[in-house]
């Protein structure tokens, strides 16, 4: 039978010299409540088209009267039926005990959609802890490159998007600071858009980062082996940083070949959702670059596990990205991994990204998001996963 724990903590005090018990842990905090709604801002009656005005919120309410706030959403069918059931009355900090019993009670693909709680609850930790979410988990930086994904209005595939207007923008960028854009590779004659990248390049010159996003199955097909071969020649040409998911995402050993063939990093894995997953990308060298969503994956602590174990592998986890405030826990959590350099910064283009969020800053107290500067987004000193929320804006513009 095992002694009293009070008594086990007054022997282990006696053995490193010392008179004075433990003291008893303190008291856990408990989730009393969790939400998700909108909030729409003021347009001024002409709203611009590359900004952003509507933000989805959940938030997590615990015993403590600390609140934790992310910019992402959750459907209502896993929130009410699954997430909520779990996880209120039970300890905020057991974050990742919370993950298993998700992925146990309703599977692997509804655990992923928690993202927006997972977020919240971290951010409420952080504001107990009085601490950016970032330090609790080994802050290794205080800073992120910033590289701008756009995808310009019209055509999805861009295919009616001029060079020229790409180029533009990339120059825009480089004007205002930033060292690096990334633009779909989607044109329906694949070399169309190492063409893009020479016009690009003539505007920005030589230094200036160029990444190509394929993603995978998403523009409805697949490049086979040989052209994705021409293409990524075709881009070495022109100085290109990278060639993201040039095959379908669970295609192990077509990356692995590329990138054994060509000088420009193959990245991949935004669509990977388990930390097995990227065991295999990582086993089989199939990127170079490994990039979890952090709201795909399952969130902050999954990507930092993912993060952790590229980093024993000797391979960059650089997160794939999302826009506007629903980057703030990926802020923290790309500040907390040795192996990130780069942080994504999605949107509708041409826009920069500090203005595409200028709108949302009337949902903070401070009317400021991040010190973005020469093309970095720093590691705010504030606690939590970084925004300080004002709670008489978010109670004005809710929506259901």
């Amino acid at each position: 039978m095992s002694p009293p724990i009070t008594t086990r903590r007054a022997a282990l005090a006696a053995l490193l010299g010392s008179s004075t018990a433990f003291p008893a842990p303190a008291p856990r905090v408990k989730i009393t409540n969790i939400e998700s709604f909108t909030v729409r801002v003021p347009d001024g009656g002409k709203p611009e088209p590359l900004r952003a005005y509507r933000y989805p919120v959940t938030r997590v309410h615990t015993d403590s009267g600390i609140t934790g706030t992310s910019f992402i959403g959750i459907d209502a069918n896993l929130l009410n039926n699954w997430v909520k059931p779990t996880l209120i009355g039970d300890d905020l900090f057991a974050v990742d005990r919370h993950m298993r019993r998700l992925q146990m009670n309703s599977g692997e693909s509804r655990t992923q959609g928690w993202s927006g709680v997972e977020h919240a609850m971290w951010d409420a930790i952080g504001r107990i802890s009085g601490r950016p979410v970032a330090e609790l988990l080994g802050k290794a930086r205080n800073r992120l490159r910033i590289y701008r994904t756009t995808v310009f209005p019209g055509k999805q595939d861009q295919s009616d998007v001029p060079y020229e207007r790409q180029a533009e923008f990339a120059l825009r960028l480089k004007n205002n600071g930033y060292t690096a854009i990334k633009i779909r590779a989607w044109r329906p004659r694949p070399m169309d858009d190492v063409d893009a990248v020479g016009v690009i390049r003539s505007a920005v010159g030589p230094t200036f980062k160029i990444m190509l996003d394929r993603t995978a199955v998403r523009p409805g097909w697949v490049w086979d082996y040989p052209t994705a071969l021409k293409v990524a020649r075709g881009l070495e040409r022109h100085n290109a940083y990278w060639l993201e998911e040039p095959f379908d995402g669970m295609d192990l050993q077509g990356p692995a070949r590329l990138a054994a063939e060509v000088d420009i990093l193959i990245t991949g894995g935004e669509l990977g959702r388990t930390l097995y997953e990227f065991a295999a990308f990582l086993h089989n060298r199939t990127y170079d670059v490994v990039q979890p969503d952090t709201r795909i994956c399952g969130g902050i602590w999954a990507a930092k596990k993912i993060s952790t174990l590229a980093a024993s592998f000797g391979v960059p986890c650089i997160q794939h990205g999302t826009g506007a405030f629903a980057l703030a826990g990926y802020i923290q959590a790309g500040c907390s991994m040795t192996n990130c350099e780069w942080q994504e910064m999605i949107g509708a283009g041409p826009n920069l990204p500090t203005e595409e969020w200028e709108p949302g800053l009337v949902l903070l107290k401070d009317r400021q998001a991040w010190r973005v500067e020469n093309g970095y987004v720093y590691l705010p000193d504030k606690p939590g996963i970084g925004l300080d929320v004002d709670e008489a804006a978010i109670k004005e513009y809710r929506r259901a």
